[in-house]
C-alpha cells in the first residue's frame, strides 16, 4: 500500500469524523482555504478525497484509520458499492479480488443491468471467475439475466453484500 505522509494523530488532530453519517469536518484551520465545523473533501469519480498538507486522501481511508488507528493494510470495500458512502459501518479491509466482485448497479451495457447482455434478441447472463467467464444461460428479458447472474454471483463471489 501507499505510504502516508500524515499520521493518523495528526488525521484525528485536523479531523472530525462522525461514523454514524461517514462525514468528517474541519476541527482546526490548518490554512485559510478550511473553515471549522465545515464539511471537508471534495468528490470526484464518486470518491471523496480531502486535502492534508499537499497531497489528497481519500476520505474512506481516512475514516479506517481514524477509527481503528492505524492505516488499512488492503484495499477497503464500500459494502453497499456507494463509493461516497463512508460511514464505519460500510468500510470494510477487502482484497483486490472481493473488492471487485462487490460491484452494485447498472453498468455501461447494453441492458444497463450488471451481467445481462444483449443476445440478439434476448439477453445471456454471464459471470467472470478467477478470470474464466462461466456463461449462465439466455434469457427473454434482461430482468430474467439479471436474476441469473446475482443468483450465480451470491454462489461464486464470497464475500458479496448483495
Amino acid at each position: 500500500m501507499a505510504k502516508h505522509i500524515v499520521s493518523v494523530d495528526r488525521v484525528r488532530e485536523l479531523l472530525a469524523y462522525d461514523p454514524e453519517t461517514g462525514i468528517f469536518k474541519w476541527r482546526i484551520r490548518p490554512s485559510r482555504r478550511y473553515r471549522i465545523g465545515k464539511i471537508a473533501g471534495k468528490i470526484h469519480d464518486g470518491y471523496n478525497y480531502i486535502g492534508i498538507a499537499g497531497r489528497h486522501y481519500l476520505a474512506h481511508r481516512l475514516a479506517w484509520a481514524w477509527m481503528t488507528g492505524s492505516w488499512p493494510r488492503e484495499q477497503l470495500d464500500h459494502i453497499n458499492g456507494i463509493r461516497n458512502d463512508n460511514r464505519f459501518a460500510n468500510l470494510r479491509e477487502a482484497s483486490p479480488l472481493i473488492n471487485m466482485q462487490n460491484r452494485h448497479g447498472a453498468t455501461k451495457n447494453s441492458s444497463g443491468l450488471l451481467g445481462a447482455f444483449r443476445h440478439g434478441k434476448k439477453f445471456s447472463a454471464q459471470i467472470r471467475v478467477n478470470g474464466k467467464t462461466i456463461y449462465l444461460g439466455v434469457f427473454v428479458t434482461p430482468k430474467e439475466a439479471h436474476v441469473a447472474y446475482l443468483t450465480a454471483k451470491r454462489k461464486l463471489h464470497p464475500g458479496w453484500s448483495g
